[in-house]
């Protein structure tokens, strides 16, 4: 007669069991508001741009007008696109000013 291997529930699931791996998470990404483009929400942003200006009183980088008018660098560049069109702003030396 044949002997029957036994075994126990735990060593089964034992020998089964594969050592856990740490996983590392990632930051996640930020995520970025979308842009409407319309031609009213272009007119609102050089709205805002052209506030910014006028209040500093001096030519700014996009940068510096973006954190002077509270909006995004892209929505910067869509109302200086507007404002370029109307000629309402110039560039100079890196630095847009009022014209």
């Amino acid at each position: 007669m044949a002997e029957k291997k036994t075994t126990t529930k735990k060593a089964a699931t034992k020998a089964v069991a594969e050592p856990k791996k740490e996983t590392v998470k990632k930051a996640a990404a930020p995520k970025k508001a979308a842009i409407v483009l319309n031609a009213e929400n272009a007119g609102f942003k050089a709205g805002d741009v052209y506030q910014a200006l006028a209040a500093a009183g001096k030519a700014l980088t996009v940068k510096e007008i973006a954190k002077a008018a509270k909006i995004s660098e892209e929505e910067t560049l869509l109302g200086m696109g507007w404002l370029f069109k109307e000629g309402k702003i110039v560039e100079a030396e890196a630095k847009i000013t009022l014209a």
